[in-house]
């Protein structure tokens, strides 16, 4: 790790949003929150294919990763330049009729690596792929995005540190916070949920700083997931 790429992970500001596709967030509203708030990382979910345009606003790098059998995929975009995201398949349900598989997209920025989520509908289902994603990652860690998920989540070796408020208003009628950031190895500064804009999702910030140390640990202990009626990645689920 240079110099450069260890200072770009001490003081992080990560930004998360969900831009609903094709009716919500546009390039041009995308552009306007990278210029007022001035992300290291940002993290799009349902991003569609006019968003390419985003450095031509604001300058910066983009990635974004399509999703099979849609028209909208994972985007992250940094001001700086990244090494080439990844994408790590997810594990889909036996249930006849499934949607198309989901994916999540591996981010490195310096020390630390970021997974771009937007997860199952299925509460079983999501947490087994959180499960699976936390075994896919070394060190200092983070999970954001649109979990789609209810209630609460444990995840062995991860904090949940993101904002408590909602995130998401279901039917205009429940409000939900299905936007999250589940953390090993960072601590959060400071956390909040922006205005909604044109999408049905508030983006959320985040300020992350790595714990003392934990750059030093390669890797850790697999994870385990548990929660009131939830199994683990050893089982397999019908939930979609």
């Amino acid at each position: 790790m240079t110099g450069a790429q260890g200072a770009r992970t001490r003081g992080l500001r990560v930004i998360s949003w969900n831009l609903l596709r094709l009716v919500g967030a546009d390039v041009e509203d995308v552009a306007a929150l990278v210029e007022r708030y001035h992300p290291d990382l940002l993290l799009m979910q349902e991003a569609t294919s006019d968003l390419s345009a985003l450095p031509e606003i604001v300058g910066g790098h983009y990635h974004r990763e399509p999703m099979d059998g849609r028209i909208y995929g994972l985007a992250v975009w940094s001001p700086a330049d990244l090494p080439r995201p990844r994408a790590l398949p997810l594990p889909v349900s036996s249930m006849p009729g499934r949607l198309p598989p989901r994916l999540a997209q591996i981010v490195r920025l310096g020390a630390v690596s970021f997974a771009n989520v937007h997860l199952s509908h299925g509460q079983f289902l999501n947490r087994w792929q959180l499960l699976h994603i936390a075994r896919s990652l070394d060190g200092p860690a983070a999970i954001v995005g649109d979990y789609n998920a209810v209630g609460p989540i444990k995840l062995a070796g991860f904090r949940d540190i993101g904002p408590r408020d909602p995130t998401h208003m279901a039917g205009n009628i429940i409000s939900c916070r299905l936007d999250r950031c589940m953390a090993r190895g960072l601590r959060c500064m400071d956390t909040e949920v922006l205005a909604r804009g044109p999408s049905d999702h508030h983006p959320i910030l985040l300020q992350l700083d790595v714990v003392a140390h934990a750059a030093d640990h390669s890797a850790a202990r697999p994870a385990d997931v548990s929660d009131a009626g939830f199994g683990t990645a050893g089982q397999r689920h019908s939930a979609l």
